[in-house]
């Protein structure tokens, strides 16, 4: 029997009017096609993040335990990502934890890729499995309504679908291990 994954999904812009907006209600819209998700959508903006701020960082860091994964929306700034998701990740350690982590990610030609690079890179000091599956967007200020409504969506969906399968699975393996003996027992 499966159980239902808490799934995470992180805005990683905070940039006025950011591009970010209509990816997530995107792939919300799409999550909502696959069975046994409880997602959490979790916006920097909403939470005033100031370094060594203590009362905002202890409900997201609740929710972050929470989560057995996580979905990163992320652009690309100057071939990485942004520094504001750079400071969100870095002000938790132990919620990423022995957490899958996929990426959605925008921007040029790269499609946000460069971004994601890096981010696996931090995440793995982090101790968090990347999936290496993810879903890269072109251009999508010219495939994106403010809606969020996708044009010519085909090639997004079929990788978000490969992506899911593999998040999933990583979740409930990483989950039941977590159960049988915590992480930091292992250590």
């Amino acid at each position: 029997m499966q159980t239902t994954i808490r799934l995470a999904v992180i805005y990683g812009s905070t940039r006025p009017g950011r591009m970010c907006d209509r990816v997530v209600k995107w792939l919300v819209s799409q999550l909502g096609h696959y069975p046994l998700i409880e997602l959490d959508i979790i916006d920097p903006l909403d939470f005033g993040l100031v370094p060594n701020s203590g009362d905002e960082t202890g409900e997201i860091a609740a929710r972050l335990q929470r989560a057995d994964a996580f979905i990163i929306v992320t652009p690309e700034y100057n071939h990485s990502f942004p520094a504001s998701l750079k400071f969100f990740i870095d002000t938790f350690y132990e919620p990423w934890h022995v957490k899958p982590i996929a990426f959605v990610a925008y921007g040029g030609i790269s499609g946000g890729l460069r971004a994601v690079e890096h981010l696996r890179l931090v995440f793995a000091e982090l101790h968090a499995v990347a999936i290496r599956d993810t879903v890269s967007i072109v251009s999508p200020w010219d495939r994106l309504d403010k809606d969020g409504h996708f044009d010519r969506p085909e090639e997004a969906l079929r990788h978000l679908s490969r992506m899911m399968g593999r998040l999933q699975w990583w979740a409930r393996a990483l989950r039941a291990a977590r159960n049988e003996q915590p992480y930091q027992a292992a250590a």
